[in-house]
């Protein structure tokens, strides 16, 4: 059985106490974010970033996102958040994300992320886009 090719990037973050309630967690909508900035460093060190989505005339909204609580994040923690590209032959984008305390790498948080393809007309593209497939064969995720 062939094993899947782990493509994975890392984002460290300091939280900041714009982002906690106030019981001094991370408010809930900080998760998002925080995702956000670790795909971010993924396209950065990958090659697949929004702008090369939109330059090859694709949108690739979020429509799937959750996460999962295991410990509460607090004002000064600082973290480390890994980002996990999970391959699929269906015409999107998935990741696995975690959330970890830098202090002591205790698992704080883990979450997941499917993104799909829109042609710049808006419309569901239901194959993979040609740069997404070369992407995909460059890394051998395919």
């Amino acid at each position: 059985m062939k094993e899947d090719k782990v493509l994975m990037a890392s984002k460290q973050i300091d939280i900041r106490f714009s982002e906690v309630d106030s019981m001094n967690f991370v408010w809930h909508g900080s998760y998002p974010l925080y995702f956000e900035d670790a795909r971010e460093a993924f396209g950065e060190k990958y090659g697949l970033g929004y702008l090369l989505i939109f330059d090859n005339g694709y949108y690739a909204p979020l429509v799937d996102l959750s996460f999962q609580y295991k410990r509460p994040l607090v004002y000064g923690m600082k973290i480390r958040v890994d980002v996990f590209y999970r391959p699929t032959d269906a015409a999107k984008i998935v990741f696995d994300y975690e959330i970890h305390n830098i202090e002591d790498n205790c698992l704080m948080a883990t979450g997941h992320s499917v993104q799909v393809f829109l042609d710049n007309k808006y419309q569901l593209v239901w194959i993979n886009p040609d740069f997404y497939q070369q992407w995909k064969e460059k890394w051998k995720v395919c």
